[in-house]
């Protein structure tokens, strides 16, 4: 008995230890700008004309990204990407928003590509508010004229974004409800409602949107279960659209290319003003 008692304290106390370990080190399961901080790439090399922009967060930091033009645009496209690599890791985005008369900016948050600072849930949400700033005073693009597209992590800022503004669409690409429900299913054996520091709780956000929301996600998504993504197509308002991706979570987009210009097309084309 007294060496069952030994045994179950010293489970306890390693057990006290992961804890611990994954309270303190969150940040590190969060983001990765350290997947390659390098801008390999420019769209200039698949042939698209862009502009290299700095944008001034107002809390000290400077944001490293591109606006890339379509003459006659339809709209603008307000790119908000995952939790790794950088932008020059989404030429073909870019290629496909080109590809649908739309502009595009998109940005690294702080602390990913050539952006400055440390990323943190409250910086996230506050770059992408610089970001729209940017969009709607410096470029004087109207509210009504500009898509929000969240891929991932993203996903959430971008529905934050969207329940603070007026964009004229919302498209999330394998987006997950919320850091604590998607940790649950990764970490089941931790408390993670207890100890999470991280909320980005895309679900919360969709409540307070009322532009029409697109809902991109894979039955087969490795990292972002699909019932994540059919939640939050539940929970948007009408009008809605949900597409059905193949293959994994950083696929699905290469895979479903021509699915996705095709069916995002005809998506915008109703619910942007001509």
């Amino acid at each position: 008995m007294k060496t069952m008692f030994s045994l179950l304290i010293v489970l306890g106390c390693g057990y006290g230890v992961i804890v611990l370990l994954i309270f303190f080190t969150q940040s590190r399961l969060i983001y990765f700008p350290h997947v390659g901080r390098e801008i390999v790439a420019t769209p200039s090399q698949i042939g698209l004309n862009y502009e290299t922009v700095a944008i001034n967060t107002g809390d000290g930091e400077t944001l490293d990204g591109w606006f890339v033009p379509v003459p006659d645009a339809l709209g603008t496209v307000l790119f908000l990407h995952g939790n790794a690599g950088n932008i020059s890791h989404r030429l073909e985005y870019l290629s496909m928003f080109h590809a649908l008369g739309l502009n595009t900016m998109i940005f690294d948050y702080r602390g990913y590509g050539q952006s400055t600072g440390v990323p943190t849930e409250d910086g996230t949400y506050a770059d992408a508010d610089a970001a729209w700033l940017y969009l709607t005073g410096t470029r004087s693009i109207e509210s009504d004229r500009i898509v929000l597209y969240g891929e991932s992590l993203g996903g959430a800022v971008a529905a934050r974004l969207a329940a603070h503004n007026n964009p004229a669409i919302l498209v999330l690409a394998s987006t997950f409800t919320s850091v604590p429900e998607l940790a649950e299913t990764i970490y089941p054996f931790l408390p993670v409602r207890w100890i999470s520091r991280f909320d980005y709780n895309t679900l919360e956000y969709l409540k307070s949107v009322s532009c029409p929301v697109f809902v991109a996600h894979s039955p087969d998504d490795e990292i972002v279960p699909f019932l994540h993504g059919q939640r939050l197509f539940s929970a948007a308002a009408e009008p809605k659209q949900f597409l059905t991706l193949s293959d994994g979570h950083n696929d699905g987009f290469i895979a479903m290319r021509d699915e996705w210009i095709e069916i995002l097309s005809a998506f915008i084309s109703n619910h942007l003003k001509p």
